[in-house]
Parts: structure tokens; sequence; C-alpha cells
């Protein structure tokens, strides 16, 4: 009698493991006799940099572009920004960044600006969209030399807006560190992790608003303030955490959101950085 033929193994496979895109984009500016110009580029699909044609007066302004269209879970962006002393240079984007629904891993971002003696930047990409379900870390790293300013404007769509969507689940988490001189001089965080709606909907928290800005200006401690003075008088709120950090922001719906920052970038690139007075022309093209 034979044995008993054994069992027959199980053909459930293991379900497939997505593609997952990590980009990297350099960028290195330098002051040269007729101005800062570039001078380090290394970009990585699925990010590329371009070079629009500065308007007359305007600094060298670099446009990071995400190819793939979006970030979906698992995907990653790092970028590094250094500006050579002296040396005044701008960051934008063409278009908003899309976080897609997720599957359950994150979204990461992570940029660092390195600013030398007396530099100057502008980081100024355009909003942030989160869709319902996505899972988005987002980590800021900022160091300043003596004498270095920067503006920087980020700014979160909290849903598709123009569909009526809201973001009701995923998860958000979102640092800025920034140091002068080697010392740490500000810190912050949000995190809407563990159910997003809920928290965005409380009362003494987002109230229900659609979206969210932070302005930033590290500049010395006098431009800090006259552009404190500046969003006062235009009818902004603003503060100034510790000397020279000028911080503003807003809690709306997308439209009302961008159309604030749209006002008051121009006016600080003219009042402090005299630049002029206008947003950059991936903003209005």
């Amino acid at each position: 009698m034979t044995d008993a033929l054994p069992e027959r193994e199980s053909m459930t496979l293991p379900l497939p493991r997505h593609q997952r895109a990590h980009g990297r984009a350099e960028l290195g500016f330098g002051l040269r006799l007729r101005g800062t110009a570039l001078r380090h580029l290394y970009h990585a699909a699925p990010l590329r940099v371009l070079f629009p044609t500065p308007e007359p007066g305007e600094p060298p302004m670099a446009a990071l572009v995400n190819v793939g269209g979006g970030l979906a879970g698992g995907d990653s962006l790092d970028v590094a920004v250094e500006i050579a002393e002296g040396g005044t240079a701008g960051v934008t984007t063409p278009a908003a960044e899309k976080i897609y629904r997720s599957l359950g891993e994150d979204s990461l971002v992570s940029t660092t600006l390195e600013l030398r003696r007396d530099a100057t930047l502008e980081w100024l990409p355009q909003e942030t969209i989160l869709f319902d379900g996505a899972r988005f870390a987002r980590h800021m790293r900022v160091r300043l030399a003596p004498g270095a300013r920067l503006l920087a404007a980020e700014m979160l769509v909290f849903g598709r807006a123009a569909r009526g969507e809201r973001l009701e689940s995923g998860a958000l988490f979102d640092s800025w560190r920034l140091w002068r001189d080697g010392r740490l001089d500000w810190a912050d965080a949000t995190d809407l992790s563990g159910g997003p709606g809920t928290r965005l909907s409380q009362r003494f928290g987002f109230n229900g608003a659609g979206a969210a800005a932070l302005l930033l200006l590290a500049a010395s401690p006098a431009e800090a303030l006259a552009g404190r003075d500046l969003l006062r008088g235009a009818g902004h709120d603003a503060t100034l955490p510790r000397p020279g950090l000028l911080l503003a922001r807003w809690l709306g719906e997308a439209m009302a959101v961008r159309a604030a920052l749209s006002a008051t970038l121009p006016m600080l690139r003219a009042s402090v950085l005299k630049l002029p007075p206008q947003l950059p022309r991936l903003w209005t093209s």
C-alpha cells in the first residue's frame, strides 16, 4: 500500500511590489563677475531642473519639475540647494505638486538649503495638493551663515478643492528646522496622523480649512521687523518669534490662501530683498 500523496502546495503568489520613484536634485550657485551663476547641477528622474530666462533685474530662478506628475506612496524626492557667499538665486516649481492616495507607504520629500555668508535664496514652490488617502512626510532643513537671507513659502491643500474633495484619511507630517551660524534658531512641525479629517475639522485647530500656507523670512532683525510692519499694514497677521525671523500663516480655502501669498511675496521681495515686486513668472504663466 502506497503512502498518501502530500497535499498540493499552495499556488498563491505574493502581490507584486509596485515600482517606486526616488528622485534627487542638487543645485549650487556661486557669485561671478556678472552676478550669480550656476556652478553645480545634478538631477535624477523623476526630478528635472529647468532654468527659465530671468526677467530684467531678476536673479537666476531654477524650476524643479517632477516629470512623474506626482508622488505615490513609497516615492521620494531629495533636494539640496547651496548658495555661495554673496550669491542670490531662487527655486520654484512650474505647477502644483500632487500627492496621490497611498496603499500604505508614505510619500517622502526631503529638502536641505545651505546659504553661505551674505547669500540670498527665494524658496517659492507652488502648492502641494494632498489627495484623500495620501500619506505625506516632508522635512525641511535650512542652514544660514551670518548675513544670509531666506524668503520661503510653502502651501498645502487638503484635498482636491475643484472636486469638492477633503482630506479625510491618510497622514501628514511636515517639519522645519532652521539653523543660524550653527545653532538651532527655529523648529516647527505639523502632525496630522491618525485621521486627518477629524484634526482638520477641529474648531481650535484648522477649523475646517481647505488649505494652509506658511511664509518665512529669515534676515537681519531690522529687515524682519520692517517686513512684519509691512504685512500688518496690508492687513495680514505676522509675528517675530525670534529676532530676524518673520512668520506669517494663512488658513482658508485654497484660492484665498494662494491669493494671500501672491499678494505678500512681491511686497517682501521689493522692500527687503530689493528685487522687482513680482511673483516668479511660472506662478502666473
